[in-house]
């Protein structure tokens, strides 16, 4: 029998994966073992109990309300919030950037295009850490003070302290806006499946639906007597008071990361128009379409199926990439668990959430965008 099993095919395929994933298995599990017993010789606690007590280090800056009496693992949320703010806001700035590079490189304009390609490739042959250091130094050093700060556009303003800008808050009975909220978007949902259920002809359920919703948010805020206030920074003294400020630390890391990513994320979007075939703009013109409507209405749609697999992979390396933000000083995730590690010494837990946050943000942003992906491949094909 033993003999019959090695000879059929499927069979030996089997039993070589089980040895395989044993093997595996058991050098894990060795690995674990072997820490474990040598940690525990050398005075050093094994586990996660760490994560209650005081963290007893700062934080210069979180979205989070922190205090160095909070425990470990509040400062891991507030590191991973960090994380999550600055990922987003460069994703979105250097996507936007990208668009724009990746027209100027297609434009028939020499000096539009050379500076297209000077910037793609001064930025892509130069180390990333590199850049951040030169915005950091550039921010940190050359700026004015305050009292001579920049102001690029009206209320904006740049200086050593770091770029200030006015807020938008909400004031008022903001409750009710959150209850009308919620019916809106009850309201977006419903009309969406309605349309999908009608896909032609008929009533504009979208276009019904979002009136609607904008109706209730309207109602809600005038409910709730709701007003939109904007603050202005303003100075006083040595500093600005008011607004939204970005410290020196996170202006250069966000600018660094934006700038760096925007030159990849343009040839990608390049790569994706120019992989739409030539009669396609050709008969969007024999339509009278205009340039700017044949991009839009015609050529990036079709380009998104080529620009969407790339681009997944570009949106991970961003995220991945702000793990260097601990060359300038600005508080992420990784900078949180490093300064963690260095007071307690739980180095294999400290790296191990550090692994499971970022394989889970890449794999959240994996799923998404391919659902985004088959769902764009499903309007073509329908």
């Amino acid at each position: 029998m033993l003999k019959r099993l090695w000879f059929d095919g499927r069979a030996r395929a089997v039993l070589m994966q089980v040895l395989i994933a044993c093997g595996f298995l058991g050098s894990v599990g060795w690995l674990a073992w072997n820490a474990r017993v040598n940690l525990t010789q050398r005075g050093i606690a094994v586990g996660f109990d760490y994560l209650g007590d005081a963290a007893r280090f700062p934080v210069s800056e979180s979205l989070l309300a922190y205090q160095p009496t909070d425990s470990y693992g509040h400062a891991f949320v507030v590191g991973l919030v960090n994380t999550l703010y600055i990922s987003v806001l460069v994703i979105a700035a250097s996507t936007l950037l990208g668009f724009g590079l990746a027209l100027a490189r297609r434009s028939r304009h020499p000096l539009v295009s050379g500076i297209g390609t000077v910037y793609l490739e001064a930025v892509r042959n130069t180390p990333l850490v590199v850049q951040l250091l030169f915005w950091y130094s550039l921010v940190t050093i050359n700026l004015p003070p305050a009292r001579q700060a920049l102001q690029p556009l009206p209320g904006v303003f740049l200086s050593i302290r770091g770029l200030f800008f006015p807020s938008v808050s909400l004031q008022g009975d903001t409750q009710a806006l959150g209850w009308a909220g919620a019916v809106a978007a009850a309201v977006l949902l419903a009309a969406w499946w309605r349309a999908r259920r009608r896909a032609t002809g008929g009533v504009p359920w979208r276009t019904l639906g979002m009136a609607a919703a904008l109706v209730v948010v309207l109602a809600g805020a005038a409910w709730g007597g709701v007003a939109v206030h904007t603050d202005t920074p303003v100075l006083r003294g040595l500093n600005f008071v008011g607004g939204t400020a970005f410290t020196p630390e996170f202006t250069a890391l966000l600018v660094g990361l934006t700038i760096y990513s925007a030159a990849f994320s343009g040839e990608i979007i390049r790569g994706g128009i120019d992989a739409v075939p030539a009669g396609q703009w050709e008969a969007a013109h024999s339509l009278g379409l205009r340039p700017g409507a044949t991009l839009r209405r015609v050529v990036v749609p079709q380009a998104l199926r080529v620009i969407i697999p790339p681009m997944t992979s570009q949106y991970l390396s961003i995220i991945k990439n702000t793990t260097l933000a601990l060359a300038v000083g600005y508080p992420d995730l990784s900078f949180v668990i490093t300064t963690t590690i260095n007071q307690t010494g739980q180095a294999i837990e400290g790296v191990a959430v550090l692994m499971a946050v970022y394989l889970s943000i890449s794999l959240s942003v994996s799923l998404f965008m391919n659902l985004y992906n088959r769902r764009i491949l499903r309007t073509e094909r329908a």
